[in-house]
């Protein structure tokens, strides 16, 4: 299920940080992102609120997993659940 960005920003400000925060780790892990000093992660953090709000990336809870995830619009989209 997707979560609609305006849903995002009525969460507490650091529960939407957080969910930022572990997206841009997992970047860091497989090289996406290269740097994870404060200025840098701020301004990542920055840079992926304002994709969020454009819709660029998207925010993804599984019912399954009781798990959240930004994922890349795209991901998402062209997704084919025939093929799990």
């Amino acid at each position: 299920m997707l979560v609609p960005y305006e849903s995002l920003q009525q969460l507490p400000a650091e529960t939407f940080e957080n969910i930022i925060k572990e997206f841009l780790i997992g970047q860091l892990e497989d090289g996406s992102f290269s740097s994870a000093d404060n200025n840098s992660m701020q301004s990542a953090i920055s840079t992926c609120r304002a994709a969020l709000s454009r819709g660029e990336l998207v925010v993804e809870f599984s019912e399954e997993d009781e798990s959240i995830a930004i994922r890349r619009k795209e991901d998402i989209v062209t997704m084919d659940p025939a093929q799990d």
